[in-house]
């Protein structure tokens, strides 16, 4: 009996293993046959049709920072919503249903976000958002723009997922938003044109400036992804991650950037000028702490070009130190040499030179430190004209050796390399050259230069005769780590004699301190300041030359201070359309104004050394920061004094911000639960709640900026 049982058992064992085989043969049959053509050519066409292949992740672009690492150029994210006002559903039962929903919710709440989108955007009325919302419905669109023509901030986006409807899921309301990283200058302006920008089309290629010239770095690498369809869900799978850009260092310092811009524009706006430049480099390093560019137009000063890289200009006056220095370096002239100016009106090879000076009766003699503090043109085009007018290519490539006429390389696209004239010599005959050339050339004619080219020039002389390339970024940096330093390049180790260099930095002394330089200078109060002043008749615009309609100048002053120990140097130039035109006089205080804000920035004084002990001062604390007023204040040893004075406002209550700056304000609502819209600039004047009033979180309050004149 046990054993028919067991005989029964392996046979029903024999079935079972007998069946699985046959089943497992199918099914490797039936993949073998998928496999293989032709059916697997027919499901790799089905493939294709529920999978979308290489779809490009883009990376996220580098930002590009300024000195001490503020976003100067940075990517955000920017929406651009929609609204659907069709279901896409193969379900037809799912999408009736989501149809239904959808219309029921939107004519319930249609008033409702309308008056929300009008106050989140402020662009538009309710009525209006209304009108264009039930226009999208009577089309029956997909992926209507609801704010066509304005692109939502994040905050902006968050506001709008809390309004009525729009807070269910996308595919239950069909509200979804587009995300597009915008590149933005959290500094607008300032020093725009250095910064660079991309294109405005969806490409975002690189345009101009550091975004072009180090695109490389900045944009990073695409990532791919396919996506495939999933249970009538389109479904996203990364295939290779995208690599964002690395970060720039640049040598940006915004509070001098800021300072320079302001003391520029407001110099042009009182002369009426075309366009202004101003450049301040660090001596030792050649770093660029600012670079402001600002042409006119219609409705005030903007940053549309980098001037002072791309414009080729006559120097004029700045340019006879490197005259005056060619001459010394070859002794063919010393301190002491002596020229007779006359009445400041002398021919030259059939060519009348004047002095600026010559209505009033000119110079007469004088001596070479002279010759530089009154920007006489007679004393060095005479000095220059005896010394070379034989041999004028001794004169150019003594030039040369001082590093004028030497390209740059500086990293820009467009930017302009210095044009020195070379005169040629078949036999006996200089070819290209003419008499009055060298005279000419001497007093910054017949030489064309960028602004930045002039600066590097005076760069050298303050930095002991080394003369260095302008750098404008010192590193790149990855996750805030650096991957590669830009260190600073030299152009010339030495571009004279000790004995030159020495004799120029004393005479350049001299011309602010006695000669046509003291706007530029501070009456030797806080340092000494040491440079050139410039003035050339420049052809005028759109090819009209030098003698049509208005005479156009470029005044200018290019310095270093301290003398004594130099740190910084600097540039101002401004092109104007007719007199009065004098560098010393109108770039002069500009120069002026820039280097002791720099000098006052970074020196310190113990307050115990300038105090009257006869008297008690207690300085006036802005509303703003208490913890950084109190750190102030108890350095100067007054704070109990301070502590009487500064409101202590409860947090369920709205503080009292008029006569704050913006940030302030803003952190002292902010930190309360309040929204805020910010009008004006400047310091607060007014706020649409009271001070006292009861905080209720999420409420926006309106505060109006006003400038406070001084």
């Amino acid at each position: 009996m046990k054993s028919a049982k067991n005989d029964n058992s392996i046979g029903r064992f024999r079935i079972i293993l007998a069946v699985i085989a046959i089943v497992a043969v199918y099914i490797l049959g039936t993949a073998l046959h998928t496999m293989l053509p032709p059916q697997s050519n027919y499901w790799e066409q089905v493939d294709k049709r529920f999978t979308t292949e290489n779809i490009a992740i883009p990376a996220n672009r580098g930002n590009i920072l300024s000195a001490d690492g503020q976003v100067l150029s940075g990517s955000i994210p920017v929406y651009r919503l929609y609204l659907d006002f069709k279901v896409y559903d193969p379900d037809s039962v799912s999408k009736k249903k989501i149809e239904h929903w959808r219309d029921s919710a939107f004519k319930a709440d249609l008033d409702s976000i309308s008056e929300g989108l009008a106050r989140i955007f402020q662009n538009h009325d309710a009525a209006w958002f209304k009108d264009h919302l039930l226009k999208g419905k009577q089309r029956g669109r997909f992926a209507w723009n609801i704010c066509p023509g304005k692109l939502a901030t994040y905050i902006q986006y968050r506001e709008c997922k809390k309004l009525p409807m729009f807070k269910e899921s996308s595919n239950k309301s069909g509200f979804h938003a587009e995300e597009i990283m915008q590149r933005k200058k959290p500094y607008g302006m300032l020093a725009s044109r250095t910064l660079g920008d991309l294109y405005a089309d969806s490409s975002a290629k690189a345009k101009c400036g550091l975004e072009l010239s180090f695109d490389s770095i900045l944009r990073g690498k695409p990532g791919t992804s396919h996506s495939s369809k999933v249970l009538n869900k389109r479904i996203r799978f990364v295939d290779m991650p995208p690599e964002n850009g690395n970060d720039l260092l640049t040598t940006l310092d915004i509070n001098i950037q800021d300072m320079a811009d302001r003391a520029l524009r407001n110099k042009l706006k009182e002369v009426n000028g075309e366009i202004g430049i101003a450049v301040v480099m660090e001596v030792k390093t050649g770093d660029v702490k600012a670079i402001v560019n600002l042409t006119r137009m219609s409705d005030g000063y903007y940053e549309c070009k980098n001037n002072a890289v791309s414009d080729l200009m006559e120097p004029g006056s700045t340019f006879k130190t490197a005259s005056i220095m060619v001459a010394l370096d070859d002794g063919k002239i010393n301190k002491n040499t002596r020229v007779e100016t006359g009445s400041g009106i002398y021919q030259m090879h059939g060519r009348w030179m004047k002095d600026h000076n010559w209505r009033k009766g000119g110079y007469g003699n004088l001596s070479v430190p002279e010759v530089l503090m009154y920007s006489s043109n007679i004393g060095v085009s005479r000095l220059i004209d005896d010394a070379y007018k034989d041999d004028p290519d001794r004169y150019v490539r003594g030039l040369n050796k001082l590093g004028v006429g030497l390209p740059l390389n500086l990293p820009f696209v467009g930017k302009g390399e210095p044009r020195v004239r070379h005169p040629k010599k078949q036999g006996r005959f200089w070819l290209n050259w003419s008499n009055t050339a060298l005279p000419w050339m001497s007093i910054g004619y017949e030489t064309m230069l960028p602004p930045i080219a002039t600066l590097t020039f005076y760069n050298g002389i303050a930095n002991g005769g080394k003369m260095v390339k302008p750098r404008f970024v010192t590193a790149e940096l990855k996750d805030g780590q650096v991957v590669r330093e830009f260190p600073t390049e030299v152009i010339k180790e030495s571009m004279c004699k000790p004995s030159t260099l020495a004799d120029i930095q004393e005479i350049l002394e001299l011309v602010v301190s006695k000669g046509l330089g003291k706007k530029a200078g501070n009456n030797g109060r806080y340092f000494k300041v040491s440079g050139k002043t410039g003035t050339a008749q420049i052809a005028a615009a759109g090819g009209g030359g030098y003698h049509s309609g208005t005479t156009r100048y470029m005044v200018s002053f290019c310095g270093y201070f301290p003398s004594e120990a130099p740190k910084y140097s600097c540039i101002v130039c401004i092109v104007k359309s007719g007199l009065p035109a004098s560098g010393g006089g109108q770039c002069g205080p500009v120069f002026s104004e820039i280097s002791q804000y720099i000098m006052s920035k970074g020196n310190s004084h113990d307050v115990k050394e300038v105090s009257d002990s006869n008297s008690v001062y207690i300085p006036t604390s802005v509303r703003g920061q208490e913890k950084k007023s109190n750190l102030v204040m108890e350095e100067l040893g007054i704070r109990e004094l301070l502590e009487s004075k500064i409101d202590s406002i409860p947090e369920d209550r709205i503080p009292d911000v008029t006569g704050m700056g913006a940030r302030d304000a803003v952190y002292e609502l902010q930190k309360r639960g309040l929204k805020v819209n910010l009008h004006g600039k400047g310091q607060v004047k007014s706020q649409s709640i009271p001070a006292g009033s009861i905080v209720q979180k999420g409420k926006t309050i309106t505060i109006q900026l006003e400038q406070i004149s001084k």
